[in-house]
């Protein structure tokens, strides 16, 4: 079975208000994907309709060929932009706690990575900064080893003086040739760099999925300056 996600014909509403309209999208192994667009856009919704947190209304999603549901977190990371650890952990028990959850968590990544985001193991989760606490969840999220990554804005929290290399680092520890990161981001131009292809989403809809080097050679242009143009 070919490993990819799969969305066909996805809509997604929440009462009375529409977060997703016919979706439709592939997202294969082995790609940096970024999901872009303002703020209620429907990003956010992707991810967790991926992550089987959510159903879709309409449609399917689709994880290796099989319906996203709550046990799909066998094979997919999640970040979410809420915390959601325990506080009166310590970071040490965090990374066990993962690690009883999920038979996949490698212990050893995962104390390469705390080393790498300047973690103390000690340091109780109550006492860290917000920044900190995003360098925890990155670091939860990616010592997983599973195809899918998603991360849903993993940048937020982080001091601006760190993101250009805490996004490099990030990206050394993901393995793609068996894995695929996707992941929204308000920080574009930080992320542009690292991307293989870029989802836009506007109010819901699909406005564009391409590969970036294909949008720098067909439009000599980056996101950046793509969204500005259409993203009106």
């Amino acid at each position: 079975m070919s490993s990819l996600i799969q969305m066909t014909n996805v809509s997604k509403k929440y009462m009375n208000h529409s977060a997703l309209h016919e979706i439709s999208l592939t997202l294969p192994i082995g790609k940096i994907i970024g999901i872009v667009g303002e703020n209620g856009s429907g990003k956010s919704t992707i991810l967790k309709l991926i992550s089987g947190l959510s159903y879709p209304t309409s449609g399917t999603v689709t994880v290796n060929g099989v319906t996203a549901n709550r046990r799909i977190s066998k094979v997919v990371s999640y970040l979410s932009e809420l915390d959601s650890f325990y506080y009166i952990f310590t970071v040490n028990q965090a990374m066990d706690f993962q690690a009883s959850q999920f038979p996949d968590f490698n212990l050893s990544k995962a104390g390469e990575i705390m080393k790498f985001m300047q973690l103390e193991p000690q340091m109780k989760i109550k006492d860290l900064s917000k920044g900190n606490r995003a360098r925890l969840k990155i670091m939860l999220t990616l010592a997983r080893e599973v195809p899918y990554i998603l991360m849903d804005e993993p940048l937020s929290g982080l001091d601006p003086m760190v993101r250009e290399s805490i996004v490099k680092g990030m990206i050394s520890y993901i393995d793609l040739e068996s894995q695929t990161l996707i992941m929204t981001s308000h920080e574009i131009a930080e992320i542009e760099p690292l991307l293989d292809c870029f989802i836009a989403i506007k109010g819901g809809a699909l406005l564009k999925m391409i590969d970036v080097e294909k949008l720098h050679e067909s439009e000599g242009q980056g996101i950046t300056s793509w969204m500005k143009k259409n993203y009106v």
